[in-house]
This record gives structure tokens, sequence and C-alpha cells, in this order.
């Protein structure tokens, strides 16, 4: 059985909906955290509505801990909805009664997240607060309660070729999520068709000759998706992306192997 290869536009823009869908506020991405030793002369002045209602955020005793948006190492709550971006994927769900939920952990210059997906009545703020107390340092992330150990077991498709190289880009996006700074990993690689011409490489193995994303789907259901990317930050490399999904859902076997690093000049 040959395969199917996908165009390389299309996937570009499929990636840029979802870039766009996980992308967070301001207000969480940089969040201003005022010093447990600061009194009330010495509260900025609010220039808008805005502001105004991050005093009442920030408000009641500084030294209080609060598990509101911070800088200062303590994770907390995102108000995105991760789920939301599945809603326009093409051959791609949630599945019936779950959410996707999300922690941020912040601190200067730094910041990474964690989605989990959990049964709709476990999503409350009040349940998703309580994995907050078991959560110590950024090693550690908050966990809440029925959190699926596989993200990827949430999603439900048409399996089509199309929606396995989708799900493919959905969980490296995931996985991306709220990560700032040296934490940015996934966001730094750009989908490619063909190794960029204005480079010299020094390949690890032998040259592709065909990059361009590819799917086969077997018989039985299982399907095996190729695509590459190249990583435009130092050391600038190639990259083959080969994932292997079951029969029974969209819970890959993911490989990442470098297959080519650039020349330096």
């Amino acid at each position: 059985m040959s395969a199917q290869k996908i165009q390389l536009e299309a996937l570009q823009k499929i990636r840029q909906h979802m870039q766009h869908g996980f992308a967070l506020p301001t207000s969480e991405n940089q969040p201003r955290s005022w010093s447990s030793s600061s009194n009330e002369a010495e509260l900025p002045e609010p220039d808008s509505l805005s502001d105004l209602g991050d005093l009442f955020t920030f408000g009641g005793s500084m030294a209080e801990p609060t598990h509101a948006p911070n800088s200062r190492g303590e994770w907390f709550i995102s108000t995105a909805n991760p789920g939301a971006v599945l809603m326009k994927l093409p051959g791609l769900t949630l599945k019936p009664a779950v959410r996707l939920v999300g922690y941020l952990h912040r601190q200067p210059e730094a910041g990474i997240g964690v989605i989990w997906a959990v049964p709709e009545p476990l999503s409350t703020t009040a349940h998703l607060e309580k994995a907050l107390a078991a959560s110590s340092d950024r090693a550690h992330p908050p966990r809440p309660e029925g959190a699926f150990a596989n993200l990827m077991e949430a999603v439900q498709g048409d399996r089509t070729p199309a929606s396995f190289i989708i799900a493919s880009l959905l969980q490296r996006e995931l996985r991306e999520f709220g990560r700032l700074g040296k934490a940015c990993n996934w966001s730094h690689h750009r989908l490619i068709s063909a190794p960029p011409a204005q480079m010299q490489w020094q390949w690890q193995v032998e040259p592709p000759k065909d990059l361009s994303p590819k799917v086969r789907v077997f018989p039985d259901g299982r399907a095996v998706i190729e695509f590459f990317s190249c990583r435009v930050v130092p050391p600038i490399t190639l990259f083959q992306h080969l994932d292997q999904y079951p029969s029974t859902h969209y819970g890959a076997a993911v490989s990442d192997r470098a297959i080519a690093v650039a020349k330096r000049a």
C-alpha cells in the first residue's frame, strides 16, 4: 500500500490555526506579581478598567497566597479553553463530556504550561484548584482528579489519512502550550518539504529523496505518518518525525529524530 502525500501548505495553515487558538492573554503570559512587602500606597495607578480588575484579582492581604496569574513561580489555572481549537480541525474532535484544562507556571523571562483532559464533571474550578495544593514546584505540575494518562485519549476522529497527520501536529502543539523563553521547543520548528537551500547540511543519515508529509493507513486501521521540520534556532537542524498510530485511538508512538545539522560558515 502506497503512502498518501499531504500538501504542506494545508498543514501550515492548520498549524497556524492551532497556534492562534492556544495563544494566551498577556495577563497570563506575562502576569504582574506585586511584592508581598507592598502596601496600599505602593499599588500602581490603574490606567484602564482592565487594570482595575487586576487590583481586585490581587485584593485582600498581599501576603496571602493566591492562585491568580503570577510570575512568582506558583502554578495557576489558565482561563484558556484549549478544546476550542478542535472545533475547527478537519477529521478530529474532542470526545463528548470531556474538557481540556490548562495550568501555567511563570517566572521572570521563563514559563511552562501543561494541559490535561478530564471528565466534564471534574473540570470545575473547585476540582482544578485542589490539584494546585499538591504541586510544589516547576518540576511537579498539578494533575487534576480524573485526568487522562494520555491526553490524546480524549481525541476521536474519522480515521482518514489527513486526521492522523493533523493529530501529530496537535499533540506537539499541546506539549508546547504555555512555554516561554528557553522552555520553547516545537515553536522553533518550521514544517518543510525540502531542505532549505541556503544552508549547507551535514547529514547524519542517508538524505531522504522526498521530504513531503506522508501518511500510510493499513487495512487493519493502523497508520504511520512521516513529516519533516527545520529547527531555526542554533544548532539549526533538520528533523524527521515518524508517528505510529494503533487501530483503536489517536495516541501515537512518537519519534522525533535529528537527521542533518547546518554546517557553520
